[in-house]
């Protein structure tokens, strides 16, 4: 295999190791790293559940002094700021690394470039855009925020084989099997918070916390858009939010008209945030370190979504059933996608199909 091959190669298993922890590095990205020396790898690391430590020092660490004369394959550009912790491009240098790979650069305004040009001044080489594309896509909720100030948007819906997502006034209908329902906790594990609206929340009192064993400390941050602060204080949420985080999103000064249900939720834990529309939210929520977040529904907040052009990405679980009269229709189906979204990928999960559409850059 020539260098360019070898490099690919090591690079996408960088980008393999990076999704360990996606969703689960607080406002870090989950970056992947791996240190190689004669064509083996001798050290890797992903950023750690609360974002810290980083990759580079953990990878480093577990090469020991094999890094003297290495190459560092690196999914997004090492940091050049101090914070919490020192900067992995000091790390690098201090190592003695031979030359350094990378994915993407980092548009952080305190990187952005700088981590690149201290390691070259340090007489380190410098590969950059080795599998960028695929970087590029484990990275997208974090380049997201960075670049757009919001949050990375998948719209994920269940529908029926007749193009509905419910039966009105019957609370949760099962259009999916559970190898589906499993899938959707796994998204959950590695997404930073979920979003549906207070018709869902009212109609089936959902707890949208991952229940998958081991893996039920990854729940996300979960977010009702609840204009008239309508959410239950004694519901699944409201009661659970001292444990997994719950946002009310509430229309401006709704405090003066619901007062007593406010002090109520707020005493249960949940965060009420007033704001005006889809776009200001995602402002909000961005400010709060949330890169990525999963809209489950109902169908009038997916409209809204759609129509504001902030879905980035729709996972279309279809099932077999029908949910005949009195359904809810969908707001997206196979054959109607909105314009500017393509078709990625398809997975069967049992009877059930999915369908992973993403819209062009």
């Amino acid at each position: 295999m020539d260098g360019a091959g070898q490099d690919r190669r090591f690079m996408a298993a960088a980008v393999r190791l990076s999704r360990w922890n996606a969703g689960n590095t607080a406002t870090n990205p989950s970056v992947g790293c791996l240190v190689v020396k004669d064509g083996a790898i001798v050290g890797s690391g992903v950023t750690a559940p609360g974002g810290r430590p980083h990759a580079e020092p953990q990878a480093l660490a577990m090469a020991g002094d094999k890094t003297h004369g290495a190459t560092v394959y690196v999914t997004l550009e090492p940091c050049s700021h101090h914070g919490r912790t020192p900067p992995c491009a000091d790390a690098l240098i201090a190592a003695g690394v031979a030359r350094v790979v990378i994915g993407v650069a980092d548009p952080d305004h305190r990187v952005c470039g700088r981590g690149i040009a201290m390691l070259e001044e340090a007489g380190i080489a410098v590969e950059t855009g080795v599998l960028e594309a695929e970087c590029r896509h484990a990275l997208a909720a974090y380049l997201m925020r960075q670049t757009n100030k919001r949050p990375y948007v998948t719209l994920k819906l269940a529908v029926s084989a007749d193009g509905m997502i419910g039966r009105a006034g019957s609370g949760q209908v099962a259009i999916t099997g559970p190898v589906s329902r499993a899938q959707v906790h796994a998204l959950r594990a590695e997404t930073d918070a979920i979003l549906v609206g207070i018709g869902t929340a009212l109609a089936d009192d959902p707890e949208l916390t991952c229940r998958l064993p081991g893996l039920e400390a990854r729940s996300p941050v979960r977010i009702v858009v609840d204009a008239r602060l309508e959410l239950p204080a004694g519901g699944k949420m409201a009661r659970s939010a001292g444990h997994v985080p719950v946002i009310a999103v509430a229309a401006p000064a709704v405090g003066e008209n619901g007062g007593g249900r406010r002090a109520a939720l707020e005493a249960e834990g949940v965060e009420v945030l007033e704001t005006t529309d889809v776009e200001s939210l995602l402002f909000g929520l961005a400010t709060r370190g949330i890169s990525s977040l999963m809209v489950e529904g109902g169908a009038r907040v997916a409209r809204a979504f759609l129509e504001a052009g902030l879905v980035d990405r729709i996972l279309l679980f279809r099932g077999a059933v029908e949910i005949g009269a009195g359904g809810v229709e969908s707001p997206v189906v196979a054959n109607d996608m909105p314009a500017g979204f393509t078709l990625i990928r398809s997975y069967a999960f049992g009877s059930d199909r999915c369908d992973d559409y993403e819209r062009a850059s």
